[in-house]
């Protein structure tokens, strides 16, 4: 290419249109390099939708692929823990001295619960992705006989794969191939990777039993179980739709028995709960912590606690006429009477408010207030994580979305409370109204002594969990299954402990986090890998951003 002239000398229109081409050429190849070189950047971060399946042929380059994997997941992790910890630390940063505030922020982003949580998912995708990727290497599938098809009814991928039902022999007209959305041209992407199923289950137990290991002993109880109800959840969906099975308001109906279950075990059986959701079911209570005492000793000993009572006696908040029923009640136990009601009555419970239904309205406004800011937190957190170009595409839209959710969860909560608490007190004052009418009269002749004493029973503390599950209505109908998987773990361990304790169950020792962990991860990797659309789509998303299609 000869030399461009200098600017002395003329130049004809045509060399001129040259030069000027030539440098508009190289500027455009500038700026594709300069843009590639950003959606490379841009990748380590966050994987974008469709990407295609990564071929390879040996085990060196799955090892390379995975640990290449590995490293952006731990990365990606990381950057995550350090998100949550600080939009967490910037609500309660008012309320902490200045003086604590670059250890507390200091300790957000370089704290070991950041270490460690990317060292567990960066070990589980590279584990993952490398016996994902060698497994059909070491035990090859032998490709199925094609069927003569036209050329033209290839698939877009260029297989000799039919696009549909075709018969020996008989050639199909031509057909587009249909127009998908990124979100199924992402879930195509994921299944085009032709593997046993066992595949990666294997890869995905050995992997997630692993993994955990990275943790501390304290959260792999609550990441097993997670990973357990999820596998649960999708092996659900996954044959509820092979078999026809419709279950309504499914996600409610496990809900209700979660919390039927966790209800009981708060009000009865504390020590089958873990101790930190044990102290924010009684936070979210709004309730004293004495009155829990006192009615765990009374329904499971028959006895009253007087160090309990008397705490409740000395609270300030106490109205005049509930502090005279709990100063009666102290001194007819230690009068020795026997017809003492053997639980927490209703002016225990809500010291605080002479009437149910008052305290019921001040109980829902306060947990709902409560709240507000923690489901503000959960609700706009994943936006700005996940769904970042809608925001910057439709900010008040998406805005108040969050807002009317961040509203909806209060409310349930608060419901949730109330629907606790207006059985706590309606079954207490049926039993008292009952038994303070006369012997002769009509009711009690009709109602055997039996009948009403079922009112009492143990079992009716589980009633009052299980139907606390209506509150869940008044949630966005996408949320309810999250919530279910949620409270469905908690539930699970108070029953399992509780069934160890009556000699049901054996001890699994410390290996026990560890095998839930890989039977849940080998079904949840089953079905992300051949059927994903039978996963949630929060735990689709964070897979494919961790994983991606192998």
């Amino acid at each position: 290419m000869p030399p461009r002239r200098s600017s002395s000398v003329p130049q004809t229109p045509v060399e001129e249109f040259y030069y000027q081409g030539k440098a508009s050429f190289e500027n455009l190849v500038a700026l594709a390099n300069y843009q590639e070189r950003i959606n490379d950047a841009r990748k380590i971060v966050w994987r974008d939708r469709g990407e295609p399946v990564v071929q390879l042929p040996t085990l060196r380059a799955c090892l390379v692929h995975a640990g290449k994997g590995g490293a952006r997941s731990a990365y990606l992790a990381f950057s995550i823990r350090v998100s949550f910890n600080l939009f967490l630390l910037l609500i309660k940063l008012r309320r902490v001295p200045r003086a604590r505030w670059f250890s507390l922020v200091r300790d957000a982003i370089f704290g070991n619960d950041c270490f460690q949580f990317a060292s567990m998912m960066g070990t589980f995708a590279a584990l993952y992705k490398f016996l994902l990727n060698a497994l059909p290497l070491l035990f090859p599938v032998k490709p199925p006989p094609l069927l003569p098809v036209d050329r033209d009814d290839d698939n877009e991928d260029g297989s000799a794969f039919p696009s549909g039902a075709t018969t020996p022999g008989i050639h199909m007209k031509h057909r587009e191939p249909p127009q998908l959305s990124l979100s199924a041209q992402a879930q195509m992407a994921l299944i085009r990777k032709r593997t046993r199923r066992w595949h990666s289950t294997v890869a995905g137990a050995i992997s997630g039993g692993l993994a955990l290991m990275c943790e501390t002993r304290g959260r792999r109880v609550a990441f097993a179980q997670q990973i357990f109800v999820r596998g649960l959840q999708g092996t659900y969906n996954t044959y509820s739709e092979k078999w026809g099975i419709s279950i309504p308001y499914g996600a409610v109906l496990v809900f209700s028995l979660a919390c039927g279950q966790i209800m009981y075990a708060f009000f009865l059986r504390p020590d089958t709960l873990p101790p930190a959701y044990n102290n924010w079911i009684l936070a979210a209570s709004k309730a004293s912590p004495d009155a829990f005492a006192l009615n765990i000793q009374a329904v499971q000993e028959h006895t009253i606690d007087l160090h309990a009572l008397g705490k409740l006696i000395s609270r300030p908040d106490v109205t005049p006429s509930n502090l005279a029923q709990l100063r009666s009640l102290r001194a007819r136990v230690l009068a020795g009477e026997t017809d003492i009601p053997y639980y927490a009555p209703c002016y225990a419970l809500h010291a605080d408010n002479n009437f149910c239904t008052a305290s019921l309205f001040f109980r829902f406004l306060e947990v709902a207030r409560w709240m507000l800011p923690i489901y503000s937190a959960l609700h706009f957190l994943p936006t700005l994580l996940f769904r970042w170009k809608s925001l910057r595409k439709d900010p008040l839209r998406v805005l108040a979305r969050g807002t009317v959710g961040s509203l909806r969860s209060s409310t349930f909560l608060g419901m949730f409370v109330v629907i606790c608490q207006s059985v706590f007190c309606i079954k207490h004052q049926t039993y008292e109204r009952i038994m303070a009418l006369p012997p002769s009269s009509l009711v009690r002749q009709l109602l055997p002594q039996a009948l009403i004493d079922i009112l009492l029973h143990k079992r009716t503390w589980w009633l009052s969990g299980f139907l606390t599950g209506l509150a869940l209505l008044i949630e966005d109908q996408r949320r309810r299954a999250e919530l279910a998987m949620y409270v469905l773990p908690k539930g699970l361990e108070s029953l399992w402990i509780a069934a160890r304790g009556r000699g049901y169950v054996a001890h699994t020792g410390n290996w026990g986090e560890s095998v839930l962990a890989a039977v849940g991860m080998g079904m949840v990797m089953t079905i992300y890998q051949n059927d994903p659309q039978h996963l949630s789509g929060l735990v689709r998303r964070i897979l494919y951003q961790f994983i991606g299609p192998n």
